[in-house]
């Protein structure tokens, strides 16, 4: 058998694609080309067609297509407009809910406000708490709750006037006398307010007779002397309608509003008389 051997020539020359893809998109340009002629045609047909229609018609029947194809361009754009009124309507709908909500919010705002003014009209009406320090010449003696000298005729002068102004100028009518002690512990006394408080109160004994068994009883004591010095400037013509209550706070209350701590410290500011103003209110009972 023949073996018949081939060689394969290095110089073959290679495979060439442009030609045919150059054909290929002659041919397709071409085809292209020819569509668009054919719809150009059809176009003007149509055009021609349309025009020639409409030459056949009368001229009422002109008028009323012209007509229609205005007509349609206006429910178009009324359609368009319906569009946007609505939208406005919607943007409308949601600005009055926020109005709504912003009206909500600015009345209690207001209301807060007013509450906050009328809170700060009441702090710059209220009236003055006189506080008569127990020092000097208004101390009282140790245990005891005559009045120095001093003290009384400050109470029988100034305070009675002050009293007065206060009084007139916001018309009240109840002064409460408070009895502020230092908390220094009254040892092996008992107390005989029990038995004698009212009848020293009407003044048909003296305070002297009063033996305090605490700082509660020393307080109301001094509180009450307090009370029976401006009844006696009542009694000329002074203080006319003014009401008066004694009461104690004993060693309790600080200067400061606070409570005082459980420790016995000999505090000097913390004696004193506090003097406040209140209009009569009507009394009510629960049962």
């Amino acid at each position: 058998m023949k073996r018949t051997l081939r060689y394969r020539d290095n110089n073959t020359e290679s495979l060439n694609v442009w030609p045919s893809f150059t054909d290929l998109m002659a041919n397709a340009f071409m085809i292209i080309s020819l569509f668009l002629l054919l719809a150009l045609f059809k176009s003007l047909f149509l055009k021609y067609t349309a025009e020639e229609t409409e030459l056949d018609l009368t001229d009422s029947e002109r008028q009323v297509r012209i007509l229609k194809r205005k007509l349609a361009v206006i429910n178009g754009k009324l359609g368009e407009s319906i569009d946007t009124v609505r939208r406005l309507e919607k943007s409308s709908s949601e600005l009055q809910n926020l109005l709504q909500r912003s009206n909500s919010k600015v009345k209690i705002l207001n209301s807060q406000v007013n509450v906050l003014e009328l809170e700060n009209q009441q702090l710059k009406s209220a009236p003055p708490v006189v506080v008569i320090q127990d020092s000097g010449e208004y101390r009282f003696a140790s245990g005891s709750a005559s009045l120095p000298n001093g003290l009384k005729n400050y109470i029988s002068n100034d305070l009675v006037e002050r009293i007065e102004e206060i009084s007139q100028q916001r018309n009240l009518y109840v002064v409460e006398i408070i009895g502020h002690t230092d908390g220094q512990v009254i040892f092996n006394r008992t107390s005989n307010l029990d038995k004698n408080l009212e009848a020293v109160a009407q003044g048909n004994k003296s305070i002297t007779t009063l033996i305090p068994g605490s700082n509660t009883d020393l307080g109301l004591m001094r509180a009450l002397e307090v009370v029976k010095q401006l009844q006696l400037a009542q009694q000329k013509g002074r203080l006319q309608g003014v009401q008066f209550r004694a009461y104690s706070a004993a060693q309790l209350q600080l200067p400061s509003g606070n409570f005082a701590s459980a420790e016995r410290k000999s505090d000097a500011k913390r004696r004193r008389i506090e003097i406040r103003f209140s209009p009569l209110g009507k009394a009510e009972t629960i049962r």
